[in-house]
């Protein structure tokens, strides 16, 4: 709604075996998010060289790096200064209020890095929406996205840190 960004995207997510339900619906919500022609999965878990998501403009600079989980200071260094924007999404609610902290005063030298927290509230989860082929639907609205299928809605809430 806000960034008036309405459109039908067809996705197909490969699944690193060791990738979690969670896991996988997170880059999900990072791509709905970030919606744009031009960001692409990249191999992401399989991949020490590449994040989870990344936008690069026609002479392949890197124009939008994203990150999930709790990636370690040298990898958001390295991001730092490859990409334009690098912006990372902690979601395991605990284990990312314990990165952050740790985190924030090394971070905050870094003037294109965002960093998002996402909050699941309510009961329903987010792994309660996958399955082999989903229909999902995306509203984000006043740092909150409502994401879900003909049977349910998460609600997920956004703390931007940085």
């Amino acid at each position: 709604m806000e960034r008036r960004h309405f459109q039908t995207y067809s996705l197909t997510l490969a699944r690193h075996p060791s990738e979690t339900d969670e896991r996988m619906l997170v880059r999900l919500l990072a791509f709905i998010l970030n919606a744009n022609h031009a960001l692409d999965f990249t191999k992401g878990l399989s991949s020490d060289d590449e994040p989870d998501l990344w936008q690069k403009s026609l002479s392949d600079e890197i124009e939008l790096w994203i990150e999930l989980g709790q990636p370690d200071e040298k990898r958001l260094r390295r991001a730092c200064g490859r990409a334009k924007q690098v912006i990372v999404y902690p979601y395991a609610e605990r284990a990312a209020a314990i990165w952050w902290e740790q985190n924030q005063r090394a971070l905050k030298r870094f003037s294109n890095l965002r960093v998002v927290m996402l909050l699941v509230t309510g009961e329903a989860r987010l792994e309660d929406l996958v399955q082999r082929n989903m229909r999902l639907h995306a509203t984000i609205q006043e740092n909150q996205v409502w994401l879900g299928d003909d049977r349910q809605t998460v609600s997920v809430e956004l703390n931007s840190r940085l």
